[in-house]
């Protein structure tokens, strides 16, 4: 599986687990397996935000571009991350930065 990156400024947050070629993303679930070799599925035609364009099989492997969301001061790493190529199943783990909590006000 190969995942592109694009960042976009965003307060959600994203969470996918993998399994194979099928991915979890918030708790939703796309199954990309039978997806055959030279094939692409617009992006519009899949029930999904986080998708951000066509997800495709390349020499059998998937493609698709996943959106990043990020604060209003992302870090390189985040402005320009890195695709993910060939993760294990599992979670995946996006490049982030800390989180700034807000201080406690009384009032």
């Amino acid at each position: 599986m190969h995942i592109s990156l694009s960042p976009r400024r965003d307060d959600a947050t994203l969470s996918v687990v993998k399994s194979g070629d099928i991915l979890t993303i918030n708790g939703d679930h796309f199954d990309f397996t039978d997806l055959p070799d030279g094939a692409t599925i617009p992006a519009r035609e899949i029930p999904c935000d986080w998708i951000c364009g066509p997800v495709e099989r390349v020499n059998g492997k998937v493609h698709l571009s996943l959106c990043l969301p990020h604060g209003p001061n992302p870090s390189p790493a985040v402005a320009f991350p890195a695709p993910i190529i060939d993760p294990p199943d599992g979670d995946l783990i996006f490049p982030s930065d800390p989180v700034e909590e807000a201080d406690d006000v009384e009032a």
